[in-house]
């Protein structure tokens, strides 16, 4: 998994509430089961009005030119509730999107963030609707930074903002982890342990032929 330490970039407000996994990736969209082909489906209900032609809506703002290379989204409270497919993020992670800024998560797309390279950042909604105000004057040139090592957001001239991500899950996304291999960062102390343990129960150990 990529790292994610320190990321400046266009972001693209999607200020709504409750943005459930099904709006991020539509079911019929879902074609597979690979992490990719499915950033074509990204909030596929509201990037185009025709679906089956494909013909993007103008008004959608991933769609409009000032957003190009958004990588950002900001989002409204209870970001990515619903079911619990994972296939949101993956979408969300093809598509480019590295954080999506939000007053709350919903748990399980909280985790799965996390789990594939995305930064899930908390924030008041009033902090939010100002960084929405300023990115909107000039998104190419108004970008936001995204301090994983600080947990600081920052704007240009706005204050910077402190937020809260803790414990394994920013290790995860600042060293590019998967679980097992968070796990495997205590290989030393797992191994002094199996070390011990089997001098103490050898039969633990035993191989057995279950042919």
């Amino acid at each position: 998994m990529e790292p994610v330490r320190l990321l400046t970039a266009v972001a693209a407000p999607i200020l709504r509430a409750n943005i459930d996994t099904d709006i991020i990736i539509p079911s019929r969209e879902m074609k597979s089961v690979s992490k990719t082909g499915l950033a074509a489906g990204l909030f596929a209900g509201w990037r185009y009005t025709a679906i089956s032609g494909r013909e993007p809506n103008p008004e959608f703002v991933l769609n409009q030119p000032a957003y190009a290379g958004t990588r950002i989204l900001l989002g409204g409270e209870n970001f990515g509730c619903g079911s619990s497919r994972e296939h949101a993020v993956w979408a969300l992670h093809e598509y480019g999107i590295r954080a999506v800024i939000a007053p709350s998560f919903a748990p399980i797309f909280f985790g799965n963030c996390v789990r594939n390279g995305i930064v899930p950042v908390m924030l008041p909604a009033a902090q939010i609707a100002t960084l929405a105000a300023f990115v909107q004057a000039a998104p190419q040139t108004h970008r936001i930074t995204v301090d994983l090592e600080r947990c600081e957001l920052r704007a240009a001239a706005l204050p910077p903002q402190a937020f809260r991500l803790e414990g394994e899950a920013r290790d995860m996304l600042l060293e590019g982890l998967d679980a097992i291999d968070l796990t495997l960062k205590n290989r030393a102390e797992i191994e002094d342990f199996r070390g011990r343990d089997q001098q103490l129960r050898p039969w633990i150990y035993l191989e057995t032929n279950t042919q």
